[in-house]
């Protein structure tokens, strides 16, 4: 079987896909991979961004960088799906494949929680983080809602960092006793997969005065009187709201059929879709599973492995379901979870505590994928 290859979206998943086959087949791997960007740039990076540690110059990965025997990254936007052909139209043309990856990951949504462009600011994205670098010096007094407007979302721990990180900035700063600080969350606890992990943030919440509303969302924000409507009907009025948005499939990627409940159904084990040669990784695909860049790649080793057994004959392994969830307690202290949610019978999690060492770690993950896709 030929094994034309092609990749759409250059995050986590995308580069780990494209690495491996690479690796595998050389010169011969034939992978295209697309992405409308021109940087890659770290999920975790954003919180850092925000609160104006690093600038954007600092935190982004050229994909002009990014070099792969057998592999070639194309600047394009996609336009169109076609599952059945394994066909992708672009802004700058066609393209078909034996094997098509779909690694675009999910769309930020702010439209769908009336008043947040209005009232409140996203720090989801990179812009919208970005934008905040040159608000929050503004706040210096009043309340702050880090609210969640629903789910799923990425990245489950960054809203948890963003209150810690700005109680620690507003100490800093000498003005937290003047501020009241509040995280809306639609999640029974902070970290839901780690008990050990969720325990030391409801400990550091409470140290630290920050409320913690479990199991409510953010519907709407009303511009006029500066309240967050919550989905239970109840009201909190803030002077800055720092918010989660709603978080949706690529709408090329609805446009194609393979959603289903708004997500992409797949076979856990192969992260295969229903139309056969065509897989769903990370963010956007329906999996139960943390999104997660550390699970992104999980799933891309799974599909390298179908993709080399089917072209090359043998085994794959299946689907690992592993990664792990770094956390920034706001104070230099990081603290991790390893998961694995498949490999055994039951979910596995080695629990690390936060501490000033595990930022060495949080370090060498990023280096090391630095280094893995681009190069040093």
């Amino acid at each position: 079987m030929k094994s034309r290859v092609l990749v759409l979206g250059a995050g986590f998943g995308g580069l780990e896909l494209s690495t491996l086959l690479s690796e595998a087949l050389g010169e011969a791997a034939d992978v295209t991979v697309i992405d409308k960007a021109e940087a890659f740039v770290f999920g975790y990076s954003k919180i850092d961004l925000m609160f104006g540690k690093v600038d954007l110059a600092a935190v982004r990965q050229p994909y002009a960088r990014f070099a792969k025997p057998g592999v070639r990254l194309l600047h394009e936007t996609v336009t169109a799906i076609d599952p059945a052909a394994r066909r992708v139209t672009t802004d700058h043309g066609t393209h078909e494949a034996d094997f098509l990856v779909l690694a675009l990951g999910a769309d930020f949504d702010p439209e769908a929680t009336p008043g947040l462009q209005e009232a409140g600011h996203e720090f989801y994205s990179v812009a919208g983080a970005n934008r905040l670098r040159g608000v929050l010096p503004g706040f210096t007094r009043g309340h702050a809602i880090v609210g969640i407007c629903g789910f799923p979302y990425k990245c489950p721990p960054a809203p948890s960092e963003c209150a810690l990180t700005l109680h620690h900035s507003l100490r800093a700063r000498g003005l937290r006793a003047a501020c009241e600080i509040t995280l809306v969350t639609p999640l029974s606890s902070p970290m839901p997969a780690s008990a050990e992990l969720s325990a030391e943030l409801m400990a550091a919440f409470e140290e630290a005065r920050i409320r913690v509303l479990l199991k409510r969302s953010v519907v709407a924000l009303d511009a006029g009187r500066r309240a967050a409507v919550l989905d239970d009907g109840s009201e909190l009025a803030f002077d800055l709201f720092l918010g989660v948005p709603v978080h949706r499939v690529p709408q090329v990627v609805l446009d194609s059929g393979l959603t289903e409940g708004g997500w992409v159904p797949i076979d856990l084990t192969t992260m295969e879709t229903a139309v056969p040669g065509v897989f769903a990784i990370g963010d956007m695909a329906k999996t139960g599973l943390p999104k997660a860049g550390s699970f992104a790649e999980s799933q891309a080793r799974a599909v390298a492995g179908v993709i080399l057994a089917r072209t090359r004959g043998g085994q794959a392994d299946p689907h690992a379901g592993q990664g792990s969830c770094l956390v920034e307690f706001g104070d230099g202290r990081i603290g991790w979870a390893e998961l694995d949610f498949l490999s055994g019978p039951k979910m596995q999690s080695i629990y690390h505590a936060p501490s000033h060492e595990g930022r060495a770690h949080k370090e060498a993950f990023g280096a090391s994928r630095v280094a893995r896709w681009f190069g040093p």
